[in-house]
């Protein structure tokens, strides 16, 4: 049995419809669990993302996957 992350990502991506939305759904498919989140658009219409979230599974995996998505610019752990 694995045991349970807690890690805090930074995600920066453009503001489009629907992008909150695929962020949070890979995140619930790659099997991670959403304890915190913060939210603010820029003028500049970036989504700036500040997610805690436990896990069980590889953090470098979820990030990957979230890269992939079209309009992510950035995500730190």
């Amino acid at each position: 049995m694995h045991e349970i992350s807690k890690y805090q990502l930074s995600i920066k991506a453009n503001d489009k419809l629907g992008i909150l939305e695929r962020i949070l759904r890979v995140i619930r498919h790659r099997g991670g669990h959403v304890e915190n989140m913060q939210m603010q658009i820029t003028t500049n219409q970036i989504l700036s993302l500040t997610i805690e979230l436990t896990t069980e599974r590889s953090i470098s995996t979820l990030q990957n996957q979230l890269t992939k998505l079209f309009d992510v610019i950035s995500v730190e752990v």
